[in-house]
């Protein structure tokens, strides 16, 4: 198993956005943390939440928890070294969108659809959703870990509290994507919410041995994989796979380097734009598992 770094550094320089050249060279340890938070910026609101394509199908101007979910992802990569006031400030405006049960809308209204994903565009800004709750929530543990005051902020406290209910109570056939969301929250969480690893269990029984699950309404080959519950060493997500498993998905992720140097998607982008930030972030993602893993040196 061997990374090209050149070629990736060179796939970044061609291909990505600027925010994930410096998430690039920040996980590299090859620039201050400064930098990355500067150039997530660009995508703030005066709101305090985040719009303006950062999570690419989603290209409206208008804050989203869509692309609160891509700022904590920041947040949580630079925390161990400095740690932002944006954080809170996202905190609170979560809280001002967080619906009466405690969760989040898959998406709020969209002023503007051109570029963005129906999925987004259509969304029923009403009625709460398990599955953008859980990702954001997840990511916001991440943070917490670091940052106190995100940690103690009450919104952290009140989508913790819907997801672990939602999760409870999840149906016989829960969607790919909210089982792997669900699982990634509860392995962030368990670290102040001991019930969290015992809702992890409840749904091994979702879960393939193999840990492949196709992604219903999405592409033909759209799946969720064993890294998809559980990217992180360590954590109890982990124990719905047999090491074997997860070492062979770790082998099949650092493989997955294309000849251009950058990784690739098994998902459909709804713009050009789209296409290509998608890779960018992809290639980020790619290189962040492999690191956290042991397999990645920098």
């Amino acid at each position: 198993m061997s990374i090209d770094l050149s070629a990736a550094s060179a796939f970044m320089a061609t291909h990505a956005r600027v925010l994930d050249r410096r998430r690039y060279q920040n996980l590299l340890g090859e620039r201050d943390p400064e930098s990355t938070l500067a150039a997530l910026a660009a995508y703030r609101n005066p709101d305090g939440g985040f719009g303006w394509g950062l999570e690419p199908d989603l290209r409206a101007t208008e804050s989203q928890p869509g692309a609160a979910l891509h700022a904590f992802e920041v947040f949580a990569e630079v925390a161990d070294s400095v740690r932002s006031p944006q954080a809170v400030a996202l905190c609170d405006w979560l809280a001002s969108v967080t619906l009466p049960d405690g969760g989040l809308p898959f998406a709020l209204p969209v002023t503007n659809p051109t570029g963005c994903a129906p999925f987004w565009a259509n969304a029923d800004s009403t009625v709460s959703s398990l599955q953008i709750s859980a990702i954001v929530a997840e990511n916001a543990h991440r943070v917490a870990v670091h940052d106190a005051d995100v940690a103690a902020h009450p919104w952290l406290d009140r989508i913790t509290e819907y997801c672990l209910s939602a999760i409870a109570n999840l149906g016989p056939q829960p969607h790919a994507l909210v089982l792997a969301f669900a699982a990634r929250f509860l392995d962030a969480a368990c670290k102040t919410r001991p019930e969290a690893a015992e809702l992890l269990d409840s749904l091994r029984i979702h879960v393939p041995a193999n840990g492949l699950l196709h992604v219903e309404g999405g592409s033909p080959d759209e799946m969720m994989r064993p890294l998809d519950f559980a990217p992180l060493p360590g954590g109890p997500a982990r124990r719905l796979f047999e090491p074997d498993v997860v070492d062979a998905e770790l082998h099949r992720l650092a493989n997955g380097q294309q000849p251009d140097g950058g990784w690739s998607v098994d998902f459909a982008s709804y713009s050009p734009a789209a296409g290509l930030e998608w890779r960018g972030y992809h290639t980020v993602h790619a290189l962040w598992i492999l690191k956290e893993n042991g397999l990645l040196d920098g």
